[in-house]
């Protein structure tokens, strides 16, 4: 019985331990510490066959240099995720400081399955055919599809360089610099309500659904502010 007692309560202080130690994991994870990670903001193009079309991204990245690799995550909630899946080919177009809110709105608020992004944009088209912004950008890269990896909400392109080409010197645009310097602050308003901080959408209710989706730029309720 004294063996039984002795067993039970060192299994009980076993569990213990387990829990607490996930507690301590979960309390160390600050995910604020996200926030720090520096992004560029790119417009990457591709077409579906029948119209050129393009999209806001601000996860690229080159992976290795031998080869030439680079990383494009795309949400699959994004028209653009489909067609370059379907296609294999897209074109990565870096954004300058000199972008105007309207470009983001163009290529970031709407979805290209329902209007031609292009159809009031300058372009040219690269070797793959593929459309390049003639304005606010410094540089260009046609990527080739590898290999795709299913990240859930997102998919990532591992991609090899086919083209690529510097068109100019001005600074690229960065997250934080679009943030403080490109998108409209919120006006203060007395409805209640939610203010989407990526894109300034506004949400009118007393309280945002956990899974509420940003309608015009796709991200999720950890992206709104409540109005003050």
């Amino acid at each position: 019985m004294l063996s039984k007692i002795l067993k039970y309560s060192c299994m009980k202080t076993y569990f213990q331990c387990i829990l607490k130690s996930k507690e301590n994991q979960i309390m160390a994870i600050d995910i604020t510490a996200l926030f720090k990670i520096s992004y560029g903001l790119y417009v990457v193009t591709s077409n579906d066959g029948t119209r050129h079309n393009g999209l806001i991204v601000n996860t690229v990245t080159q992976t290795t240099n031998t080869p030439n690799r680079v990383a494009v995550a795309i949400n699959k909630a994004n028209y653009s995720h489909d067609v370059i899946k379907n296609t294999g080919i897209m074109n990565v177009c870096c954004l300058t400081t000199e972008a105007p809110f309207s470009v983001f709105q163009n290529f970031g608020f709407r979805s290209g399955k329902d209007c031609d992004k292009f159809a009031d944009t300058p372009f040219w088209t690269s070797e793959n055919g593929l459309a390049v912004p003639s304005q606010y950008i410094n540089s260009f890269m046609s990527l080739k599809v590898e290999s795709y990896v299913d990240m859930d909400t997102h998919g990532m392109f591992i991609c090899t360089l086919t083209e690529a080409s510097v068109i100019n010197n001005i600074p690229s645009m960065t997250y934080s610099y679009y943030f403080d310097n490109v998108k409209p602050q919120p006006q203060p308003q007395k409805k209640k309500g939610f203010v989407c901080k990526i894109c300034g959408y506004v949400y009118e209710g007393e309280t945002l659904p956990e899974d509420f989706i940003c309608p015009l730029c796709k991200h999720g309720a950890e992206d709104f502010e409540e109005i003050k």
